[in-house]
C-alpha cells in the first residue's frame, strides 16, 4: 500500500473549518506557541536548492526567528505546470536539502489550507495563529514581480516582510512597484532582529552574502531528469486507474 501524499487534508475539510488542532497535524505536530516567531518562505522548490537554504539560515540570525517554514506550493499560479515535478519530489528535495537543521521545518501546508494565493494563505494562518509572530520571507525577485500575486497588498499589510538580496536584483527590486508603494513602512537594515514585533506593514530589505543558484537555472542543466520525472508521474497516474 502507497503512503498518502504528505500533509494531505482530512476529507471534507476546508480551511472555514481548520482548527489550530488540524493545522499542527499538518505540521508535523509541532504547532508552535504563542509568542514563537516563525519565518514563511514559500515556493515551488523546483528543485530545492541553497539559495533558498542560504537565505533561510540567514533569516533565523539576523532576524532572531525561532524556526522557518518552507510552505512547498502545490503549483505556483504564475508558473507553468510544465516542468514543475511533481509535489512529493519537491518536498523530498526539499526536506534533503533541510537535513541537519531542526529550525527549518519542510511542509505542504498550502494544500491543507486549500490555498492558491499567498494573501489567502496567511490570512488563514494569522486567524488560527494570532499570538505567532509570522515574517514572510522573499528574494529581491520576487519584490520585482510581487505587484503580479492576488492582492499582493494584503501580504504587507498582514505581517512584516523581509527582502533578501539576490544578485543582479537589488536595484529593481528597491524602485519596483510594490517597494515604491510601500517605501515609508521601510526599516532600517539594522532593526532587522525588531521586525518580527513590528506591527504591518513593515519591512526590511537584507544585504546578506549572494548565491547566484536558482532553480531554473538547475532544471535547465537537468532536462533529461525533468523529463524522465514527468513520464514517471504519467505512468504512477496511469497505473492508479
Amino acid at each position: 500500500m502507497s503512503a498518502p501524499p504528505p500533509c494531505q487534508a482530512p476529507p471534507n475539510l476546508t480551511p472555514a473549518s481548520l482548527t489550530p488542532a488540524n493545522l499542527g497535524a499538518a505540521l508535523d505536530g509541532r504547532l508552535p506557541p504563542p509568542g514563537a516567531r516563525i519565518g514563511l518562505f514559500g515556493g515551488s522548490f523546483n528543485p530545492a536548492h541553497d539559495g533558498h537554504r542560504q537565505i533561510t539560515e540567514e533569516a533565523l540570525r539576523r532576524l532572531a526567528l525561532d524556526r522557518v517554514w518552507w510552505l512547498v506550493s502545490p503549483q505556483n499560479p504564475l508558473k507553468p505546470a510544465r516542468g514543475m515535478a511533481p509535489l512529493a519530489e519537491r518536498m523530498a528535495s526539499a526536506r534533503s536539502l533541510a537535513a541537519g537543521n531542526p529550525r527549518i521545518l519542510v511542509t505542504a501546508l498550502e494544500g491543507v489550507l486549500g490555498s492558491t494565493y499567498t494573501a489567502d494563505t496567511l490570512a488563514t494562518l494569522t486567524r488560527l495563529l494570532p499570538r505567532v509572530r509570522f515574517v514572510w520571507l522573499m528574494g529581491a525577485d520576487n519584490l520585482i514581480q510581487v505587484h503580479q500575486w492576488q492582492d499582493w497588498p494584503q501580504i504587507f499589510n498582514s505581517l512584516p516582510v523581509a527582502v533578501f538580496d539576490r544578485p543582479t536584483y537589488s536595484l529593481g527590486a528597491l524602485s519596483s512597484k510594490a517597494a515604491r508603494a510601500f517605501a515609508r513602512y521601510r526599516l532600517k537594515e539594522r532593526s532587522a532582529r525588531r521586525l518580527a514585533e513590528a506591527r504591518p506593514p513593515a519591512w526590511v530589505f537584507i544585504r546578506c552574502r549572494l548565491n547566484p543558484q536558482s532553480a531554473t537555472e538547475i532544471r535547465a542543466r537537468q532536462p533529461m531528469r525533468t523529463d524522465a520525472v514527468a513520464r514517471r508521474a504519467k505512468a504512477t497516474a496511469q497505473g492508479n486507474d
